[in-house]
């Protein structure tokens, strides 16, 4: 048998980083590499992602995943010995026949895109790389990293934020470590200035963002830019501003509902108040202004911003490269967000991928709120020279884990260690 064969697969239910059950597993090859992985898992998921199985009985008030964990140990297992780990489209296509499913419903995408993950690092030590050499033929692209600074929404239950997350993107850097270093700035800084206005700055989010009690989803633009003053950082040249906007969680019967602020708007008010933001503030990005349905919606804000700003599409795509496709076609969106665990697959996440280049659509890979101390979402980024990368802020181990991959990767390739920088962003 080839080194490289998956001889045994091992499943278990472990925990994220919201204490939230989730599948671990490990998948070792004959030659005795292995490789481990834990599937994320979101707050604000889009409805239109694969199916995550929960057992939804008595256990961590029905969020446990015994049932996903047995779909690996048992049919998956089967499925997958004695093919080649480093056939990745085999793998994974074996995956989604096994479970039958249009959305991996039977058996669960945390169960499918943890044995993925795994096979993908264990061919990965086969072969005696690191992952992100495994994954693409061109040479490894280190992306800019969006960090998140201030919180509200599903990330920050009680903040007084309904939007998601504000974060600064340090788009007159030119290497990853500079980024970085630039955005802990502005962080640290943001901090100040929200404990000097008696704010409650010890509250972290879930992706390790301040989760401050302000006055209007304004008022966290107006924080930020402050905190990037006095980081002595040039707005708009050295640092910028992107927003999660994560409409699809603020829509009620009667629109878009402000809750925070007692305001309710239809689409057009709703792109009329972002574009007066983009306006005022040094935005570049804006991540799912409007909900995952509201194709309408999101013609009118490509028409009106699109040739300026960078329009993310996150629930509105799902890493789905089918409705990546219509988004294509009816000229919806400049950029699509990529989080694996919303197709449950890495062949289907780097078909996604594939497509918004060709398509001339920018790229950023993403963490999940509930996320893990694993770092392969780095070297995913890397590999596929996705351009920018999202993954939480510069605090909380199972973010810095991701920052900590990227520095090590930057320091291994020395003076060829190519960085993405402002030209990554949309349009």
């Amino acid at each position: 048998m080839s080194d490289s064969k998956i001889e045994s697969v091992f499943a278990w239910e472990a925990l994220d980083s919201r204490g939230t059950p989730t599948v671990a597993c490990e998948v070792r090859l004959a030659g005795g590499a292995s490789g481990t992985a834990t599937a994320p898992s979101g707050a604000s998921t889009g409805t239109h992602e694969v199916h995550e199985l929960r057992d939804g009985d008595d256990r961590y008030g029905g969020q446990g995943v015994r049932s996903a964990v047995a779909s690996v140990n048992g049919a998956l297992r089967s499925g997958v010995m004695g093919l080649d780990a480093a056939d990745r489209s085999g793998i994974d296509r074996a995956l989604r026949e096994i479970d039958g499913t249009p959305n991996l419903g039977r058996l669960g995408a945390n169960a499918t895109l943890a044995v993925s993950i795994s096979a993908a690092i264990a061919a990965a030590a086969a072969a005696g790389l690191p992952l992100y050499r495994t994954l693409l033929d061109s040479d490894p692209l280190l992306p800019m990293p969006m960090v998140n600074v201030v919180s509200g929404g599903a990330h920050a239950r009680g903040a007084g934020v309904d939007v998601q997350d504000f974060l600064v993107v340090p788009v007159g850097a030119t290497s990853f470590s500079q980024a970085i270093e630039w955005a802990w700035r502005v962080r640290r800084a943001t901090e100040e200035i929200a404990r000097e206005r008696g704010l409650a700055a010890s509250l972290v989010a879930d992706e390790g963002g301040l989760g401050l009690a302000l006055e209007s989803n304004r008022a966290g633009l107006e924080v930020l830019v402050e905190g990037m003053e006095r980081s002595d950082l040039v707005l708009g040249a050295d640092v910028a501003i992107a927003v999660d906007i994560a409409a699809t969680q603020l829509v009620s019967a009667a629109g878009y509902e402000l809750a925070s602020e007692g305001r309710t708007l239809d689409s057009s008010n709703l792109i009329d108040e972002l574009e007066c933001w983009c306006r005022d503030f040094p935005i570049v990005s804006l991540e799912d202004p409007l909900a995952e349905d509201d194709w309408e919606g999101w013609a009118e804000i490509t028409r009106r911003l699109g040739a300026r700003i960078q329009l993310l599409g996150d629930d509105l795509f799902v890493t789905n490269p089918a409705r990546l496709l219509r988004g294509v076609e009816e000229e919806v969106a400049n950029a699509v967000l990529v989080k694996p665990n919303q197709i449950g697959t890495l062949s289907g996440a780097l078909e996604a991928v594939e497509l918004a280049h060709s398509a001339g659509y920018a790229t950023v890979v993403s963490a999940r709120s509930g996320d893990t101390e694993d770092s392969w979402l780095a070297d995913l980024a890397v590999g596929w020279r996705a351009g920018q990368i999202k993954v939480g802020s510069t605090t909380r181990s199972e973010r810095t884990a991701k920052w900590n991959r990227l520095l090590r990767i930057e320091a291994e390739l020395g003076d060829g260690a190519a960085f993405a920088g402002r030209a990554a962003l949309a349009p």
